[in-house]
C-alpha cells in the first residue's frame, strides 16, 4: 500500500502553532479560521492513523508522534522554501551588509542566514552586531545595506516587523536578592543606552532606590552578570538566554509602562539591490515568528 503524501499547508499550520504558542495564533498567521485549522488536524491524524495532539488545560500539546511530525515538518518546509527560492533566484549575486543588535544574533540569525545562503550561494553576506544607535549611524554612513533595530520607528525608512514590551530580567534561580531597605542592584550597559535610561526612570517614578551594580560594554557581558546574580536589568524578552527569566510583581520591582518598542527593518532609504531585497523579505517573514508576544 502506498504511503500517504503529507500536505505542506497542513505542516505549515502545525509548525506555526508550535512557534507561535497556539492554534489560534497559527490560524491568524496562515490566514485560516480556527475551525479550518481543527479540520486540518483531524484530517492529518486520520491520514497517519495516530493522534498528534492531546488536550492539556485549555490547549493542545503534541503527542510523541506529533513531536516527530513537527521535527520532520520543519525540515520539509525549509527544503520547500529553499527549492522555490533557488529556482526563482538561482542567478542572484552580489553582497549584502547587514547589522543587528545582539538580542537577535544567537537564536534566529544562524537559521535565517543559513536558509538564505543555501538558496543563494553566489551572494556574499557580511554581518555585524552592535547597539541600535550605532547601527543606524553606520547605515546612514552607507556602511550597511540593511539594519534591524529597536526604537527608531519614526525614521522614514522604518518597516515595522514587531512590537516588544520592556520587562525586568533576573537570574532564574533567584540568586539576586536585596532587602527592602536596600537599593535595587542594576546591571546595565554602558551609556548611552535606552534600556538603562528606562530602568532608572521606572525606579525613580516609583520612588524606589537603586544603585548601578554592574556595567558592561556588551550584551553577552550583561547577560552573564545577571545570571550570576550581580543585579537585575531591563530589556525585552527577545533572545533571553537560559538561566535568565522575566521577573514578576512579586520581585518588588515597579510595573513598567505599556508602551512596546517597535522592531524595525531599515534600508537607509536607498533602492535595494535584488540580493538585499531578498534578504529583507526573509527577515520580515522569519523574525516575527521567533519573538515573544506582547
Amino acid at each position: 500500500m502506498a504511503l500517504p503524501s503529507l500536505d505542506l499547508d497542513v505542516l505549515r499550520t502545525l509548525v506555526a502553532a508550535q512557534r507561535l504558542g497556539g492554534f489560534a495564533r497559527a490560524a491568524d498567521f496562515v490566514g485560516r479560521s480556527q475551525s479550518a485549522v481543527s479540520l486540518q488536524i483531524r484530517r492529518i491524524e486520520a491520514q497517519l492513523g495516530v493522534p498528534l495532539f492531546r488536550k492539556q488545560g485549555r490547549g493542545l500539546v503534541p503527542t510523541e508522534a506529533g513531536e516527530v511530525l513537527l521535527a520532520y515538518g520543519i525540515r520539509l518546509l525549509s527544503l520547500n522554501e529553499e527549492a522555490v527560492a533557488a529556482v526563482r533566484g538561482c542567478a542572484l549575486e552580489g553582497s549584502v551588509r547587514f547589522g543587528l543588535p545582539g538580542d537577535f544574533a544567537d537564536g534566529w540569525l544562524p537559521w535565517a542566514l543559513g536558509q538564505f545562503k543555501r538558496a543563494h550561494p553566489g551572494v556574499r553576506i557580511e554581518v555585524a552586531v552592535d547597539r541600535n544607535g550605532r547601527l543606524l549611524e553606520r547605515l546612514d554612513e552607507q556602511a550597511f545595506d540593511l539594519v534591524l533595530a529597536l526604537g527608531a520607528e519614526t525614521r522614514a525608512d522604518a518597516r515595522v516587523l514587531a512590537q516588544l514590551q520592556d520587562v525586568w530580567i533576573g537570574a532564574s534561580d533567584g540568586s539576586c536578592t536585596w532587602a527592602e531597605e536596600e537599593p535595587v542592584p542594576l546591571a546595565v550597559l554602558e551609556a548611552p543606552c535606552m534600556f538603562r535610561q528606562s530602568a532608572i526612570a521606572a525606579l525613580d517614578r516609583a520612588g524606589v532606590r537603586w544603585r548601578i551594580a554592574f556595567v558592561s560594554p556588551s550584551l553577552h557581558g550583561l547577560w552573564a552578570a545577571v545570571e550570576a546574580g550581580l543585579g537585575v536589568t531591563l530589556r525585552t524578552a527577545a533572545g533571553l538566554p537560559r538561566g535568565l527569566g522575566v521577573l514578576g510583581v512579586e520581585s518588588g520591582l515597579p510595573a513598567l509602562p505599556d508602551a512596546p518598542r517597535r522592531l524595525c527593518l531599515h534600508d537607509g532609504g536607498h533602492p535595494p539591490a535584488p540580493a538585499v531585497a531578498r534578504l529583507a523579505a526573509i527577515i520580515a517573514e522569519t523574525v516575527p515568528q521567533t519573538l515573544p508576544r506582547t
